[in-house]
């Protein structure tokens, strides 16, 4: 098992502009900022719910601005060098919020699950961060980036895949508002690749089971592909890519009467439990990672302010609009999680 160990690259103070930071995702983002050594500005829709939050407590600038409001996010947005947004859902936020970064110059990175937001941004965005040398990443999160960096980790040196399957294990799933805002909003057709093609998920979607290390053991998966498959198939050349989800994990969002998180440390983190399976297959050969860490919505901090801090130190491969395995070396990305993230990979 490798068991990658936390290393924090002190960088330059640079300003980091956070939409949606009162949010839970959003908190968890400022925080992860600060520990970087990197300067959060705080963006909500509402100054009151930001000085709920306590930001001004902790040294941390706050500015109100709204989607709707152009000259309202630039002011937000001056002095920033990039910009995290937490606010979904992204099919609404995420374009006004491009455009902003696009006229300040600066990089953008988001959180989505939503593949709609994804081929949005890069169909309407490509040419214009492609231009300007800035970096446009949709999904550096638990859902989309990390699978999109593990795949990629996991080929290494394959060119192409026959096959790509993503196995996602919750051990409970507490949704936050947010994410039953946007679960309310995003019925849209999922797609995964069949035949070399975004296709629509065949229904009823497929299931299967598979035992997974404890506290999992044997679980039952459906078929549920989030952003990780407009992610990986804009980059890695495969025939057929699909991603579970558990049914334990569905049962807990679809239901109304789920609790949101409940923090359980100092960091705010909740006890729920993830691992994140990939296999995958050219011929003969078959390769398996596995990757498991503690709340998705915490994790998510360190992976998208990791992404942000080599940005700003140049620690990148490409600029544009691009998935987050075209613009970082996912090995030692995923290494730089450290105890975030734990992972084991096999070759039979």
């Amino acid at each position: 098992m490798i068991m990658h160990q936390a290393a924090i690259i002190r960088t330059p103070q640079a300003a980091v502009a956070v939409f949606g930071a009162n949010g839970h995702t959003g908190r968890f983002v400022v925080t992860e900022l600060l520990r970087r050594g990197l300067k959060p500005i705080a963006i909500g829709r509402s100054a009151g719910r930001l000085a709920e939050a306590g930001f001004a407590e902790r040294g941390v600038e706050c500015r109100e601005a709204a989607i709707e409001d152009d000259a309202a996010l630039d002011r937000a947005l001056a002095e920033a060098a990039a910009v995290i947004n937490c606010a979904g859902p992204f099919i609404e936020t995420a374009d006004a919020i491009v455009r902003a970064a696009l006229r300040a110059g600066i990089h953008y990175l988001d959180v989505t699950a939503e593949q709609p937001s994804v081929q949005a941004t890069f169909d309407r965005h490509g040419a214009a961060a492609g231009k300007a040398g800035i970096a446009v990443i949709p999904a550096m999160g638990f859902y989309g980036g990390l699978a999109d960096l593990l795949v990629a980790a996991l080929m290494d040196e394959w060119q192409n895949a026959d096959t790509v399957e993503i196995r996602v294990a919750l051990d409970s799933w507490l949704p936050t508002k947010g994410t039953r805002v946007t679960g309310e909003k995003n019925r849209t057709q999922r797609l995964a690749v069949s035949g070399g093609e975004l296709r629509p998920v065949h229904q009823p979607p497929a299931e299967k089971a598979a035992v997974l290390p404890a506290p999992f053991g044997r679980q039952t998966f459906v078929e549920l592909p989030f952003s990780e498959v407009p992610l990986i198939a804009r980059h890695v050349r495969i025939r057929e890519l699909h991603t579970f989800l558990s049914t334990t994990a569905l049962r807990d969002v679809r239901d109304p009467s789920t609790p949101p998180p409940q923090a359980i440390d100092e960091t705010g983190r909740s006890a729920q439990r993830f691992a994140v399976e990939v296999i995958i297959t050219q011929g003969d050969l078959r390769r398996r990672l596995l990757a498991q860490g503690q709340d998705i919505y915490a994790v998510t901090a360190p992976i998208i302010c990791e992404a942000v801090q080599r940005i700003l130190s140049g620690d990148i491969r490409d600029t544009g609009a691009k998935p987050p395995a075209a613009i970082f070396d996912a090995g030692s990305f995923l290494q730089a999680l450290g105890s975030n993230l734990l992972v084991e990979t096999s070759e039979t």
